[in-house]
């Protein structure tokens, strides 16, 4: 078997980020595992409540004197970090694979996913720009300004452990803001690491500070008082919960939150191109992915069915599957074993339900000598239909639920009556299709011939119905609308 270049060579104990300093933890310490070789690679925290208001005192101090400093200024920070991240992406890249799995690309494409909402931050002086307008009576004219309202907190998810917190925090700081990033207990050495860069930048003490922990950790973050705002990405039923606590608490609040992404597949898609862009929806990331493809919905006679099922899952089945350092493999293991039971769980009850199990990754075949504790292969279910859980529920796993409807419309409505709204994709050769398609499904994120419709990064995140809960999201104008306020000035001189 091929050595493969691991960064992470001894277990790391890691400590908070408070105040420009890395600071050890009071808090209790758990271990951080890497799924495909189940070795600890580390070990974490999970921070006090007085190391919590003492981070957010730190950037309170800090917040006055960061949200006087010239937007140039800022941003020559964020443009440091940007060559920092350049400089380190294949470590970067690598640390992501350990903590979480995934393969080596699909850890380069999230490092550069990250990279990029970095850099649309570099352009605040223009982004934040206000409005104005002169005469809006006699002799009186008015303008508005875009301030910057204090200290903010990320809680953060474990599937994309490095690039989530990017769609907040660079245009938290450039904005003038300070930010605590509480990364997910369950990989967060990504994070280390981007603090590491962030200190190395140049940011001042208190701007950019990073808190372990699990709930209570965040709990403590959403009830502190100095803590205007909070962002989180993770699952609906946490997301409703962090919603509520803001409104109850008076804080602005982006919640992004869980998924069940339908993708129509039309008799005119063309397959050739349509099945490896599924594979890629379907089995990336290993499923733990809030734009994977979960449902394919098939439009078409028996035989067009017929066809995609057996390209579907002749495709699936010849997915390599094992340690996302070796780049050969295009499937690693699920993060955890927890993550893998829970799968588990749900192919069951598609079993149950009567949906027919056509690809069975049970019992996967893994490249390489390692443990099968958190390995799951590609699996796939077909005579689903829309009222099983498999179908409603977010699986977050490498299943696939195959579906029919007659035509578009029945299509539009099994997509209406599912509660989630993050996204929704169609394969097809027909424009006017396509455009109806964008029109009317509730979906936030709309895919055309795109199996991820994931959003660049001066774009927003989107989301509808039971998939996000606020009024912005994160990334782009929207991340600065959130991290700034109108102030709206009338004036007139005698």
């Amino acid at each position: 078997m091929a050595v493969l270049e691991e960064p992470i060579k001894e277990t790391l104990v890691l400590k908070n980020y408070i105040d420009g300093e890395w600071t050890e933890s009071k808090g209790k310490y758990h271990d951080i595992i890497n799924p495909a070789t189940c070795k600890t690679i580390a070990r974490a925290p999970s921070s006090t409540k007085e190391e919590v208001d003492e981070a957010v005192m730190a950037a309170k101090r800090a917040y006055s004197e960061w949200r006087r400093t010239p937007p140039l200024a800022r941003c020559r920070r964020l443009f440091r970090l940007k060559e920092l991240l350049e400089e380190n992406f294949e470590e970067l890249s690598r640390i992501q694979t350990m903590e979480h799995g995934k393969t080596i690309d699909e850890s380069r494409g999230e490092t550069r996913r990250g990279i990029e909402n970095v850099e649309v931050a570099t352009g605040i002086p223009s982004l934040m720009m206000g409005e104005n307008l002169e005469d809006i009576a006699t002799g009186i004219d008015e303008y508005l300004i875009r301030q910057p309202l204090g200290v903010f907190c990320c809680i953060a998810p474990f599937n994309f452990p490095f690039m989530v917190p990017l769609w907040f925090a660079p245009y938290a700081v450039a904005t003038g803001n300070c930010i605590i990033i509480k990364p997910s207990p369950r990989d967060p050495i990504s994070q280390v690491k981007l603090a590491e860069l962030v200190d190395e930048a140049g940011f001042p003490p208190g701007i950019w500070q990073v808190v372990h922990g699990g709930g209570e950790v965040a709990q403590a973050l959403l009830e502190h008082p100095d803590i205007k705002g909070a962002c989180f990405v993770g699952s609906t039923p946490v997301a409703r919960e962090i919603y509520k606590k803001c409104g109850e608490v008076g804080k602005r609040v982006i919640a992004q939150a869980g998924a069940k992404n339908f993708i129509v597949v039309m008799e005119d898609a063309n397959l050739e191109k349509t099945i490896p862009a599924l594979m890629t929806s379907f089995y990336g990331n290993t499923g733990q992915r809030c734009l994977s493809g979960a449902n394919a919905l098939v439009v078409g006679d028996d035989k067009f069915y017929k066809k995609f099922v057996e390209e579907f899952v002749d495709a699936a089945s010849k997915i390599k599957v094992g340690y996302g350092l070796d780049e050969a493999v295009q499937m690693g293991p699920l993060q955890s074993k927890t993550a893998k039971e829970r799968v588990l769980g749900f192919i069951e009850k598609g079993i149950k339900e009567g949906a027919k199990i056509v690809l069975d990754g049970r019992k996967p075949k893994i490249k390489g000598a390692y443990p099968d504790t958190c390995f799951l292969g590609p699996t796939c279910f077909e005579d689903v239909t829309a009222d099983m859980i498999v179908a409603r529920e977010e699986i977050f796993g490498p299943v696939a639920n195959i579906l029919r409807a007659k035509d578009l419309d029945e299509a539009i409505k099994i997509i209406h009556a599912n509660p989630y709204g993050n996204a929704a994709s169609i394969f097809t050769s027909s424009g006017k299709l396509a455009r109806e398609f964008q029109y009317r499904v509730e979906c936030g994120n709309i895919g055309i011939n795109i199996g991820i419709a994931a959003p660049m990064a001066f774009f927003p995140f989107s989301g509808m119905k039971n998939s996000f809960f606020g009024v912005l999201h994160g990334q782009g104008k929207e991340a600065i609308r959130f991290f700034t306020e109108s102030k709206v000035v009338i004036q007139r001189w005698w």
